[in-house]
């Protein structure tokens, strides 16, 4: 499996290391990949008051028919804001929100998003 990430602060970077360490999936930076060509997962942060980072906009624009599914980073003190940006992208370009998480996120988390990513490549789609 696949998984696509921006980060800024290096929380979503946290987060994608850990995640690799435990399954082996293939972790790619959106800056180290312009244009891809396998399908895969996006998890990005939040920037601003509830924004999609410039960086993730720029990946999408070319590369949103790959995006499985769309995860977030954030953080809880944004009340409302919280990983505001998985919501936005799920809307425009009508990929699935799989999780949300709180800055580099939990071990609980990590095994959440993992068996939601497994249920998704196995079922075909997002299981609640």
């Amino acid at each position: 499996m696949i998984i696509y990430y921006d980060s800024k602060t290096g929380n979503v970077e946290r987060f994608v290391r850990k995640l690799s360490a435990s399954t082996g999936w293939d972790c790619v930076k959106v800056a180290d990949a312009p244009v891809v060509s396998e399908k895969g997962h996006l998890i990005t942060y939040t920037t601003k008051i509830g924004c999609v980072p410039a960086s993730t906009e720029r990946f999408l624009q070319e590369n949103h028919p790959y995006v499985l599914s769309v995860s977030s980073s954030g953080n809880r003190n944004w009340g409302p804001n919280f990983a505001l940006a998985a919501d936005k992208i799920a809307r425009q370009y009508d990929i699935p929100l799989l999780f949300k998480f709180e800055l580099s996120g939990l071990e609980q988390d990590l095994q959440i998003f993992i068996e939601k990513a497994v249920s998704y490549r196995n079922r075909g789609r997002l299981v609640n």
